[in-house]
C-alpha cells in the first residue's frame, strides 16, 4: 500500500512541476492574461479538471510560475556570468552582458520574468502583485551584488531599471535596432559602473 501511495505522490509531484514549468514559460511569452488554465493543462498534457488538485487558484499558479521563471533565469544568468568571468570579465560586466545579450531578444519565454511582465505587474491581484515585488527586489539585489564595492546603494535599482527597460524596448524594435540598443546600453552601463578587477 505504501508503494502505491508513494508512486501516486510522485506522479502528482511530477505533474505539479510540469504545470509550473509550462506556466513559467507561458507567462514570459504571453503575459499574465496569456496564461489560461485550460491552455496550460493542455500544453502539459493533462486534463483541465485536474488543475485544482494542484492549485487553489489561477493566482496560486501564477505565483509559483513567477518563482520558477525567476529561479530558472537566475541559473541561466549565473552560468553565463561564470563563463564570462572565466575569460576575465568582472562580475558586473558579466551580469550586464548576460542580461542584455542579443539572444534574449528572441526568447522571452526563457528570459527575465520582470522584463516580460513589468508593465502588467501592478494590475494583478494582491498575491500576484506581492510576488512580483519580490521578483523585482531579487533582481535589484542580484545587481547590487555585482556592482563594484563602494557603489552608492541606490544605484542597484537604477541599473536594474535601465537593464529591464532596455530589454523591453529592444524587444519592441526590429532586430537590428534592438541589438543596437542593447549594445549601447551595455557599453553605457559598463563604462559608468564597472571597476576592473
Amino acid at each position: 500500500m505504501t508503494t502505491i501511495m508513494s508512486a501516486a505522490s510522485t506522479r502528482k509531484e511530477l505533474s505539479h512541476e510540469l504545470i509550473v514549468d509550462v506556466a513559467a514559460r507561458a507567462i514570459r511569452r504571453a503575459g499574465y492574461r496569456g496564461v489560461g488554465v485550460a491552455d496550460i493543462m493542455k500544453e502539459a498534457g493533462l486534463t483541465h479538471g485536474g488543475f485544482y488538485a494542484h492549485f487553489a487558484s489561477r493566482d496560486a499558479l501564477l505565483v509559483e510560475a513567477m518563482q520558477r521563471a525567476s529561479r530558472d533565469n537566475r541559473a541561466a544568468l549565473s552560468a553565463a556570468m561564470e563563463r564570462r568571468m572565466a575569460k576575465g570579465s568582472t562580475r558586473f560586466a558579466a551580469l550586464v552582458w548576460a542580461y542584455l545579450h542579443d539572444s534574449n531578444l528572441d526568447r522571452p519565454e526563457q528570459g527575465c520574468v520582470v522584463a516580460a511582465l513589468a508593465s502588467e505587474m501592478t494590475r494583478q491581484d494582491d498575491a500576484v502583485r506581492e510576488e512580483a515585488r519580490r521578483r523585482v527586489a531579487d533582481l535589484v539585489a542580484l545587481v547590487g551584488t555585482a556592482l563594484p564595492a563602494g557603489t552608492e546603494p541606490g544605484q542597484a535599482a537604477v541599473v536594474t531599471a535601465t537593464m529591464v527597460g532596455a530589454l523591453q524596448l529592444a524587444r519592441t524594435l526590429d532586430g537590428k535596432a534592438g541589438r543596437a540598443l542593447l549594445a549601447q546600453t551595455r557599453e553605457a552601463l559598463i563604462q559608468r559602473h564597472d571597476a576592473p578587477s
